[in-house]
């Protein structure tokens, strides 16, 4: 698959959100402290440039932190 090689796939995992006014966010410093509705054990949702493609759990060895893959999503059949 070396054509595969040199695709750019942005990868983000989301645990939780938050809502915050724009006045809080603009005062946020380094080590800032954002509460999230959810915890580290709750499952988290993986996505592939934006796309929901799986969910998750967050796995935490000693400092190091992993997500391990759960379940994928169903593929979109208007996706190709």
């Amino acid at each position: 698959m070396p054509t595969l090689d040199k695709v750019a796939l942005d990868i983000q995992v989301v645990l939780g959100t938050t809502s915050m006014p724009i006045h809080q966010v603009l005062r946020l410093g380094r080590g800032a402290i954002i509460e999230l509705d959810a915890s580290e054990d709750d499952e988290v949702q993986i996505l592939a440039n934006n796309f929901p493609v799986a969910k998750g759990a967050v796995i935490v060895s000693g400092n190091r932190i992993a997500v391990e893959v759960k379940d994928m999503e169903p593929k979109s059949p208007d996706k190709r």
